[in-house]
């Protein structure tokens, strides 16, 4: 394996656009102030990104304005930067604010534990982020090539070393921002520097061109693997010994986006390369993300992500690098077990006394619709709530921090818009991800957030009439194999391939530390409904004592089937 750089390809074009962006800055503060148009050149939507901005369109109604010879109907979707899912009421009361009156009027919680606005008109995005920044809130780094919000187990309450680890999560996220000033300069301060760079756009870590592509960082604390620890770029799994932190396995080259078709794209679960102590958090940290810094590949983006660095050179290659950089050997992998990736639902006490409420949100679509009053439940909360909300990575929200003579009056509340019991839903409900896809997301390939409902009333019914209602299986969909919702980590994952059409994949792990299988190649969901239909009969008959669907699936029918996949006409 060559520890020197890839052999010179001619670059992506994001890299030069990024090498003359002047740290990020691009053209686009002249974008934005143009009215002439609700777009921005597809130049300065590569730039945004790292501002966590993206332009999209709603697609629902793109026939409708070519007839008649109108623009698109675009709009930007922002990310807010929140490390570990942390954001107290005054925070929450300003994004729900910000979203009717800059948005389309709902938040959207994330497979990585933020909130995202959909529908923000270009002349809106100043006053939102403005908005945010009031109350300490940006969107720096969301998304881009740099390192994304950074995911922890929420709720600190349970115990000691979650809030230690929350901490780590946190101080790790404001280590790895970029250190450019534009974000500042075109959101908030509105003063742009002339006549080249200021002198702290340096970029110590990232350098003018960042990285190849995106970084994900999470940490776990087993035996709950919420956070999909190993669907991660860099991953840090808790060791606990009674209550005290010893360290962290860590986790390198995880990733969930792939191609149709291209063999050459795939998902990957992270390899674990060593332990470490809290305090080398930052430095290890720092050697991996540079080290893909200076040997990921930047002439094909689809072969960018670290999971490939470490694919092609090998690992024992990548951990000496990470080694050398960071200055120390890292110890051997200590013992640990992952058990669940659900959230725990409902009301609990925590170690500190105080009490915190999970909530189920489906697909983490807060809105009001008529019969279900989330966003005004959560907005009434938010205005008493002396505590914080801790968003989770499976789209659910809990209220977190809740003294006794709170509890009563949240509960009311909760109570009053008949949202004290969300989690009676089924197993497989509550173990239910999707990612937005359409009409807004430009890389959809078919429905994913609108589709899901639908999607778990089919599937509840085989569960029922087969005594299954109550079990646990993860099910995942997504509109394109980028993999937002981590489908490729289900037991069952709906991966959209084309308008109503997806691949179908099963045998994921309940855990999160075993991949699926392609089961049938392109299916409709009732398609696929009807293929499962058997297989989860079977499953209620044959099963062994304890045997998750997940591992069900992989001991039978995928082991039982031909080379070639099964497919329908």
């Amino acid at each position: 394996m060559s520890s020197e750089p890839a052999a010179t390809k001619p670059l992506s074009a994001n890299e030069g656009l990024k090498a003359a962006s002047r740290f990020l800055r691009g053209n686009i503060a002249n974008e934005v102030a143009d009215a002439s148009t609700g777009a921005i050149s597809e130049e300065s939507s590569q730039l945004t990104k790292f501002h966590g901005l993206y332009l999209q369109d709603d697609r629902d109604l793109r026939k409708e304005r070519v007839k008649l010879k109108q623009e698109k109907a675009y709009g930007f979707m922002l990310r807010v930067r929140l490390p570990g899912g942390r954001c107290t009421p005054e925070q929450y009361l300003m994004l729900d604010r910000l979203a009717g009156e800059r948005a389309n009027g709902s938040l959207r919680l994330t497979t990585r534990q933020t909130f995202q606005f959909h529908g923000v008109l270009k002349g809106n995005l100043k006053p939102l982020i403005r908005g945010m920044h009031q109350v300490l809130l940006d969107s720096i780094a969301a998304c881009g090539d740099v390192n994304r919000n950074v995911m922890a187990p929420p709720n600190p309450e349970r115990s000691p070393v979650h809030q230690q680890v929350y901490e780590l999560a946190k101080n790790w996220s404001e280590f790895a921002l970029p250190k450019t000033r534009a974000y500042h300069e075109i959101w908030i301060d509105d003063e742009l520097v002339a006549g080249g760079e200021q002198k702290e756009d340096e970029e110590p870590m990232y350098g003018p061109t960042y990285l190849p592509r995106k970084f994900k960082t999470g940490f776990a604390i087993p035996p709950s693997n919420d956070i999909d620890v190993f669907s991660q770029d860099l991953g840090f799994i808790a060791i606990v010994e009674g209550e005290k932190l010893l360290g962290f396995n860590v986790a390198v080259g995880g990733g969930m986006g792939m191609s149709h078709g291209n063999a050459e794209t795939f998902p990957r679960l992270a390899d674990v390369i060593g332990f470490i102590t809290p305090d080398k958090v930052n430095t290890i940290g720092h050697a991996v993300l540079t080290t893909q810094r200076d040997f990921g590949d930047r002439s094909n983006r689809r072969h960018a992500r670290l999971k490939y660095t470490i694919q092609d050179r090998g690992i024992e290659w990548f951990k000496a690098e990470v080694e050398r950089r960071a200055g120390f050997k890292l110890d051997a992998a200590r013992p640990y077990n992952f058990t669940t990736i659900a959230d725990d639902y409902g009301w609990h006490r925590g170690v500190d006394g105080s009490w915190y409420c999970m909530l189920f949100i489906l697909s983490g679509r807060i809105r009001d619709t008529e019969d279900w009053k989330m966003r005004t439940a959560l907005r009434e909360i938010a205005q008493v709530h002396r505590g914080d909300f801790r968003l989770t990575p499976s789209q659910n929200l809990s209220i977190s921090g809740v003294s006794e003579e709170q509890k009563p009056v949240i509960e009311g509340i909760l109570r009053q818009y008949n949202l004290h019991e969300t989690h009676r839903q089924s197993g497989i409900r509550l173990n239910a991800l999707s990612c937005v896809a359409l009409p807004t997301c430009g890389l959809a390939l078919a429905e994913s957030e609108r589709a899901l409902p639908g999607l778990l009333d089919k599937f509840e019914n085989v569960l029922d009439e087969a005594g299954l209602r109550d079990d646990a299986i993860s099910l995942r969909v997504t509109g394109c194999p980028n993999g937002c919702a981590r489908p490729f980590l289900a037991e069952i994952g709906f991966v959209g391939k084309a308008p109503n059409k997806y691949a179908l994949y099963l045998g994921a792990n309940y855990n999160g530390t075993r991949l699926n299988r392609l089961f049938a190649p392109s299916v409709t969901i009732d398609e696929g409904v009807a293929l499962l239909t058997p297989v989860i009969k079977r499953y209620a008959l044959e099963r062994q004592d304890g045997e998750r669907f997940g591992d069900f699936c992989h001991r039978t029918v995928l082991a039982e089937q031909t080379a070639a996949p099964v497919a329908t006409a």
